[in-house]
């Protein structure tokens, strides 16, 4: 049937293909559009919608697109740098004057449709530099923000011309963090561009099986299968869509895999009747050997991607299937990340993204038919197509395994550490809160404003509730530049020095992460917290704390939907107080910390 369709102009930022979802999840069709595609590439959709950017439009980045759009007849909405343009294109100002990163607090005022059965105050989520600081002509303010903590009001956040059916909203209501995002995207998609919800997962299913079937042909498919959600949903696509015989499983043990993880992968997709074309390779010293000498979280994700694919066209060449397809369970997050668009960011490389496999993707020869879904639609996907709870439910896993959990160091300082500079804010900001702080001497990656951030973490201490950690945390990362983390203390203790140790990517290093990992993963289940805690990565840490011992580990629980946005999760104390002395007695471990980081600033993973 013909769809009603919305479409969404990607500038790059790292929610465009979000907002797509979450306009499909109305079941409307959104289709993604380049800022560059003629105005004719518009023709027949009922509204348009306009991501967000890693470029700033204070200084006039991105601003040769076509602006045709502004004049069609249709409804259209832009978040951040989208608000930002729409303001601009009708004689508003923009600059380059404040930045805000995570939760604020919207002031609804006026009686817009686009807020109608929403409250006056409401949540918001912000990842921005620049602001709207005039509005044009024929535009009002139909909401302003505040942060806790900051006595500033941000005008301008929600901006509206309802005559000429504009929308700016400088936070992010496609992500889940704002409160009441999707009622936004509700009534501007129904309610102003009038669209009927006719788009469903089944016809989405049906599409992808077609598209599978078409690109196969005869050729069978080779796919890497982790055990981890989405290469499982993606297998199990794939036998939707291919006959017997025609598809090959190939699970790599890379030596970064959790406690015992390879044979219970394989037991579970054996047991779930995948077994008979399920092929396994330990490959762990291959892996290892590759990452010799690697301190760089860049290098890192490059060599294991590229190690896969050389052990993928090895096993290919002993079974005799070099003319096969490469099959990845690549979802969204992934691509975006990897700056897989045209105007993105390099957040952090993933490994089913290096340079072997782009230009595989180029060829023709890989693969991905959930690579447009995030983490909630994949395990949606899963349910429908009849996967085992056990396996759509299960806690994401990066592919490169622990090698993005084991930050690894030369023994130097972070290029530019001066923790005296940063001290007097960190005091003014921490100890009226009976909380204490200091900066790290290492780098954890990060997205701020849609860019890559690769900077320092502050770890905080003091006898302080969760939400008053959370609120310091976010005054930090906000106010000192460098910053894109926050740790709190879990041994009671403080940090008085802090010094980076020599320590790469080794086996006994893996092994005892392994053995912390496991710890973390079994308390969680013990106290019922696995659905709870959307994913809860462990991080060793080569870091001497107070002169003592050689690693810190660090729990990372988020609470999210899509990865893209995350919240800490708060760990109940008798959790904590359960690991604390295991994990402390492990060889070599010198503290335990808490991170307390929403994304943004912070990614979920360190690397």
């Amino acid at each position: 049937m013909e769809h009603d369709r919305i479409a969404v102009i990607d500038f790059g930022g790292q929610y465009a293909h979000l907002i797509a979802t979450k306009v499909r999840r109305l079941s409307v069709l959104a289709e993604i559009r380049q800022p560059e595609d003629p105005v004719e590439a518009f023709e027949g959709v009922s509204g348009i919608i306009i991501s967000g950017s890693p470029a700033l439009a204070s200084f006039g980045d991105e601003s040769d697109y076509t602006k045709a759009i502004f004049e069609m007849d249709i409804p259209i909405m832009g978040f951040c740098f989208g608000h930002q343009q729409i303001a601009l294109y009708y004689g508003g100002k923009v600059e380059h004057t404040r930045n805000e990163f995570g939760f604020a607090t919207l002031h609804v005022q006026g009686d817009s449709p686009i807020f109608r059965g929403t409250p006056a105050e409401q949540t918001v989520w912000m990842s921005h530099y620049d602001t709207v600081t005039e509005l044009p002509e024929g535009f009002e303010e139909i909401g302003w923000t505040t942060v806790e903590g900051d006595e500033e009001i941000h005008r301008n956040a929600a901006i509206a011309d309802h005559e000429r059916r504009r929308f700016g909203f400088q936070f992010h209501p496609e992500v889940d963090d704002t409160q009441y995002g999707e009622h936004i995207l509700r009534a501007f998609v129904l309610e102003v561009c009038g669209c009927r919800p006719t788009w469903t997962m089944e016809r989405y299913i049906e599409e992808q099986v077609e598209s599978i079937k078409r690109q196969a042909g005869e050729r069978g498919v080779f796919l890497l299968v982790s055990g981890g959600v989405d290469s499982s949903v993606c297998a199990a696509l794939l036998i939707e869509a291919l006959p017997p015989g025609q598809l090959k499983l190939l699970h790599i043990d890379n030596g970064m895999m959790r406690k015992d993880e390879s044979r219970l992968v394989i037991e579970e997709l054996r047991r779930v009747g995948m077994g008979e074309s399920l092929h396994f390779r330990d490959a762990s010293d291959t892996f290892l050997a590759a990452l010799d000498g690697l301190t760089d979280p860049e290098q890192k994700r490059r060599a294991i991607g590229e190690t896969f694919i050389e052990v993928f066209e090895q096993e290919a060449r002993s079974l005799g299937l070099e003319d096969m397809l490469l099959g990845q369970g690549t979802i969204y997050p992934d691509t975006v990340e990897t700056g897989g668009t045209k105007r993105a960011d390099t957040i952090k490389t993933h490994h089913n993204r290096v340079g072997i496999i782009q230009d595989m993707i180029s060829e023709g020869r890989v693969v991905e038919p959930i690579a447009e879904l995030y983490k909630v639609e994949v395990r949606e996907l899963g349910e429908k197509l009849g996967l085992d709870p056990r396996i759509v439910w299960r806690h994401p896993f990066p592919g490169p395994g622990l090698g993005v959990r084991l930050l690894c160091s030369d023994g130097t300082p972070a290029p530019g550490h001066d923790p005296a500079a940063h001290q007097p804010t960190i005091d003014a900001i921490a100890r009226p809160h009976g909380v204490a702080g200091v900066v790290l001497p290492l780098r954890s990656v990060g997205v701020k404003a849609d860019l890559r951030a690769y900077e320092q973490p502050v770890m905080l201490w003091g006898d302080a509730s969760f939400e008053t950690v959370e609120r310091v945390a976010a005054r930090i990362y906000k106010e000192i530049s460098g910053v894109n983390r926050c740790v709190w203390d879990l041994s009671g203790k403080g940090v008085t020095s802090a010094e980076p140790l020599e320590a790469l990517a080794t086996r006994s290093r893996f092994d005892l992460l392994r053995q912390a990992d496991d710890i973390v993963m079994r308390a969680l289940e013990r106290h019922d917290m696995m659905r709870t805690v959307w994913q809860c990565p462990t991080v060793l840490v080569p870091l001497c704390l107070d002169g003592q011992g050689e690693e810190l580990i660090v729990i990372r629980p988020v609470l999210s939907e899509r990865a893209m946005t995350a919240r800490p999760a708060e760990l109940p104390r008798r959790l904590i107080d359960e690991i604390g002395p295991e994990l402390l007695a492990l060889p070599g471990v010198t503290g335990l910390a808490l991170d307390v980081t929403t994304k943004p600033p912070g990614t979920i993973e360190w690397e």
